[in-house]
């Protein structure tokens, strides 16, 4: 093109800047190393181009400006070209301005490309932190790449189906047609305490609380969960005269949870049924720290009977071949032990929740800083159950908490268990890479749930001031009058604190709390619920201090006619007395240390406790 002739020109003078580049470059550099010495020679050199006629203006802007330019002189430059009256010299100053111009260009295109190459390897660097964070898997040499994990597990993605979340009304009808056909066979096992189905005695002594109301919905959910045909809560027989007759009955049949949606044929031994295993003293009834040496005994007629279930069932559901527990779940370090034993006997897959766990409770003993170690092992009998327990981590598929602060600082303590080696064996499990021998069982936190289905609709004005007295409505519960008996003021809101005589508890600070507060005393009233009693001095010693100090508190306080300590209570009132503390505009305040209360069940988690199953075990 005639009007681009001048780029040729440069081009050119691109391909010859090399000879005299050298040249000047050399002269530059035989210098003594001063910059003035190399301008003069430079000037010296352009000066004498010009003295012989052989000046080049591409040339010399190559030499010069291109390895110098200024992008800022831009606008300047252009401003003096167009007033330019010489076209040849406004020719020549526009040759320099576009070479300037394709340089910043060319710079500009440099600095993107170096741009994207950070951002490129930036993301490749964030991709592997989240892959490791996610993993938490090391590197796998070429060796390891090519094996094949010999080790089966129930965490292989082989091993296990997915199933969704049931959310809704719709989806549980769905989940059940698509389960409904499955007959599994479900064994529990909690071996302290007084455990019976209906009129549970929660707070009688430190052995009858949650857990007790905790197994007991979770069988009764369980045995009412599509898919399931028999689900058995093993325990022990107690046949002692402190006690009442039904905790010496072999089996109790639990009463089924409203199963109308689901329409299931029950079978001649389907449901849920408490087992009463006869072991230790039958005719004394002896707190969980003296049943460790009657483990094996309650092992040996479990075994029994499993055997035995196993075979009947085998012959109503399973075409004359026995069927086995699908899993035994153990609640509390005694039960786990007992549960590691059957696992391994029957080669059945263990579950197991803690409730509570010794070495988390044998440094709360120490901070305290009452009892040495050795008083502490001979109250709580500490170093068995802390032995029950790590056998426990090396026999689990699945252990249950109620929190991740559990599995982060209370099963951390243990030596079987390690919260970031777990994940990077589960890493390996699913890269089907082997895990030389190591084993950590998989840790799902579920918070308890709430059953609400005994509790009966109560029509009342919550704020009247007025009772029933009128005879318009139904008459108050009998509790209310053995709790506002206490009270000089009833009127007043009440702060109701239901929960057994424990430490952990906090009874008493609540009760200092509530002494040492009069704006507080002058609003409300306090109600403790602390269980049930006869005579304080037949109680545990642990129970019967936390009593004493919170009654010599009360005395200390002068709280007379302010706080409430009924003796008796039966569960089905617990749901009447909240309803007398709604009434009265009601505060509850919170165990801190409690992750299973007297009030909490097992079956607002039993759907999640199956879908568990389903997904880890296959059937």
């Amino acid at each position: 093109m005639a009007g681009n002739d001048w780029i040729n020109s440069y081009l050119e003078a691109i391909l010859d800047a090399g000879g005299a580049a050298g040249d000047l470059s050399a002269a530059a550099g035989s210098g003594d190393g001063r910059d003035g010495t190399a301008v003069e020679k430079r000037d010296k050199s352009s000066l004498m181009l010009r003295e012989r006629g052989r000046f080049s203006p591409a040339r010399y802007f190559v030499e010069e400006v291109i390895s110098g330019f200024d992008e800022t002189d831009l606008y300047k430059t252009w401003v003096r070209t167009s007033a330019m009256r010489s076209p040849q010299e406004r020719n020549t100053r526009l040759e320099n301005m576009s070479w300037r111009i394709w340089n910043l260009a060319r710079k500009k295109k440099q600095i993107e490309g170096e741009e994207a190459s950070r951002l490129s390897k930036q993301r490749m660097e964030f991709e592997k932190a989240r892959q490791y964070a996610a993993d938490l898997s090391e590197d796998l040499s070429e060796g390891e790449k090519g094996e094949t994990n010999n080790e089966p597990s129930i965490h292989d993605e082989s091993m296990r189906t997915r199933m969704p979340r049931i959310g809704s009304t719709d989806a549980i009808d769905t989940w059940a047609n698509q389960h409904k056909d499955k007959k599994l066979y479900i064994v529990l096992i909690s071996i302290h305490g007084l455990i019976r189905g209906e009129n549970m005695e929660l707070g009688r002594d430190s052995d009858t609380g949650g857990q007790v109301k905790y197994v007991v919905e979770l069988a009764r959910a369980l045995g009412s969960t599509p898919g399931v045909y028999r689900v058995d809560l093993l325990t022990r027989q107690i046949s002692a005269p402190d006690v009442d007759w039904s905790y010496g009955e072999p089996t109790e049949m639990l009463s089924p949870i409203s199963s109308e949606n689901f329409g299931l044929e029950l079978g001649e031994s389907s449901g849920a049924y408490i087992v009463r295993i006869p072991f230790g003293p039958r005719d004394k009834y002896i707190p969980k720290e003296h049943l460790w040496p009657h483990i094996q005994e309650f092992v040996d007629g479990a075994l029994v009977h499993i055997m035995q279930m196993s075979k009947v069932l085998g012959e109503q559901i399973g075409s004359g071949q026995p069927v086995w527990p699908v899993v035994i779940h153990g609640h509390y370090a005694d039960a786990g032990d007992s549960a590691a034993l059957l696992s391994g006997a029957l080669n059945v897959p263990m579950v197991f929740t803690g409730h509570s766990l010794g070495r988390d409770k044998l440094d709360q003993i120490l901070k305290q800083g009452r009892q040495t170690r050795d008083e502490i092992n001979a109250t709580y009998k500490i170093m068995r159950r802390i032995e029950a327990e790590e056998l426990c981590l090396d026999t689990s598929e699945i252990i249950i908490t109620s929190t991740r602060q559990e599995i982060e600082q209370q099963w951390g303590l243990y030596d079987g268990f390690d919260l970031t080696m777990a994940r990077k064996l589960r890493a390996r499990i699913r890269r089907g890479v082997s895990c030389f021998g190591r084993y950590m069982p998989r840790m799902i936190a579920i918070p308890p749930g709430m059953e609400f289905s005994h509790i009966a609709p109560h029509d009342v004005d919550l704020d009247s001031e007025e009772g029933n007295g009128d005879g318009s409505g139904s008459p108050d519960p009998p509790i209310w009058a053995d709790i506002m008996r206490f009270f000089s003021n009833p009127r007043k809101p009440m702060i109701l604190a239901l929960a057994r005589p424990d430490p952990k508890k906090n009874i008493t600070t609540l009760v200092k709390a509530f002494g040492e507060h009069r704006e507080l005393r002058n609003l409300a009233n306090l109600t403790l619920i602390m269980g049930n009693r006869d005579v304080i001095d037949e109680m545990s010693s642990t129970n019967a201090a936390v009593l004493t100090s919170a009654l010599k508190l009360i005395d200390k306080y002068d709280l007379y006619g302010q706080v409430a300590y009924p003796k008796h209570h039966k569960q089905s009132e617990v749901p009447d007395i909240y309803r007398l503390a709604a009434r009265t505009k009601v505060t509850e305040p919170s165990s801190f240390f409690d992750m299973f209360q007297c009030d909490r069940s097992g079956s607002g988690f039993h759907l999640i406790f199956f879908e568990l199953l389903i997904l880890y075990f296959k059937f």
